[in-house]
């Protein structure tokens, strides 16, 4: 891989952080933005300023996508790897904000990932790891332990939590109306907008935070994984001295660390992105699936968060998405099953199941017209 080439991954990589800030920034500020308890301008500001502070917060999801999915023998190869993967990434998370449909970034980087490496391997399947070492799936590396069993289990606890969540609040309101004169005196429903409102600024930060976490580290692990494969075949020696920040050296195991410094770029560029905003998603996730007040929107935004920073302590790249619309999901079916707009749903749903197929072709096919020319 040649400096120039390794740049150019660094610099596309960034621009899909980028995109994945405004992609993304829907999934942790629409709820807050739907309920109105924060303006549009004040959400994409608290967003941003969380997913930096939880960019920076450890590397854990960065090392699984670095050295965990695809063999890094490959990239130092074959540098169009990474850009054809990066590229069909970007491709499809700006084709899924335009029609606003929230399909996820992080599987979208995932399924290019794969298609990149089986193209870029000459159809070798095992230029992909799909599962390596571990007793337990979480103890494990690879697209099936840290991919395809996450993207099923996850929103399904999102799911879950969302609902027990929403009904333990509502038994809980129920309870406090029914012995305490304080509910009565003042209003039920003022009073729990005006409490959870409150609540929800704090929940929204901790979406925010957890969305950082993950989605920001993903392209951490990109970059780092083009630097160490530069290094690796060499194609840095004879930098001068105040580059050699760019090196990257493996260790015995076949891993490496994060730099500080491809963390706080990764991490400033995701919340510039964020700062964009993704007015197209909030109004698919917080108008049209299901209506939303202050407490349905404490109680998605909690459960998802619990969901995500739980994955992401143990390095597992899960979706935003999928996690805040599945608690969504949850939360209004706490409610009432038709409170739902499953016409809505249906369409999220298709954009999720379509998304890693679609990747991994789009970047199969990039590869292959790239060796063409």
């Amino acid at each position: 891989m040649s400096i120039g080439l390794a740049v150019a991954v660094v610099l596309i990589a960034l621009a899909f952080t980028y995109i994945n800030g405004f992609h993304d920034t829907a999934n942790s500020i629409a709820t807050v933005v739907a309920t109105k308890v924060l303006t549009p301008s004040q959400a994409v500001l608290m967003a941003a300023v969380t997913n930096l502070i939880g960019a920076l917060w450890g590397t854990a999801v960065a090392k699984t996508i670095a050295a965990g999915l695809i063999d890094t023998h490959v990239i130092a190869a074959g540098p169009q790897l990474l850009i054809c993967a990066l590229l069909a990434a970007t491709v499809w998370n700006l084709i899924t904000w335009w029609v606003g449909l929230p399909s996820s970034s992080s599987h979208a980087l995932v399924g290019a990932l794969v298609g990149a490496a089986v193209a870029a391997s000459g159809n070798n399947f095992a230029a992909v790891i799909w599962w390596h070492g571990g007793a337990h799936w979480w103890q494990g590396n690879g697209v099936v332990p840290k991919v395809i069993l996450p993207m099923v289990i996850s929103p399904l606890m999102g799911f879950v939590l969302g609902f027990l969540l929403m009904g333990s609040l509502y038994a809980l309101l129920s309870w406090l109306s029914g012995r305490s004169g304080f509910l009565r005196r003042f209003g039920r429903t003022p009073f729990v907008n005006s409490f959870f409102g409150k609540a929800q600024i704090f929940s929204a930060s901790a979406m925010g935070l957890a969305h950082g976490m993950n989605d920001a580290q993903k392209s951490m692990g990109i970059i780092a994984l083009a630097l160490a494969g530069a290094t690796a075949a060499g194609q840095f020696e004879g930098l001068p001295a105040w580059l050699h920040f760019l090196r990257i050296q493996g260790s015995a195991d076949g891993g490496f660390n994060v730099p500080a410094w491809v963390a706080v770029v990764c991490a400033l560029t995701m919340a510039a992105g964020t700062a964009g905003g993704g007015w197209r998603i909030i109004k698919t996730l917080g108008h049209k699936m299901v209506k939303l007040h202050p407490i349905n929107g404490f109680a998605a935004e909690g459960s998802s968060a619990a969901v995500i920073l739980t994955a992401s302590a143990f390095g597992i790249p899960v979706s935003t998405t999928h996690n805040v619309s599945a608690s969504i999901m949850g939360v209004g079916a706490a409610k009432r099953w038709n409170a739902i707009r499953w016409s809505v749903v249906e369409r999220m749903v298709w954009a999720w199941i379509l998304t890693l197929p679609v990747t991994a072709l789009l970047a199969y096919g990039m590869v292959r017209l790239a060796a063409l020319l």
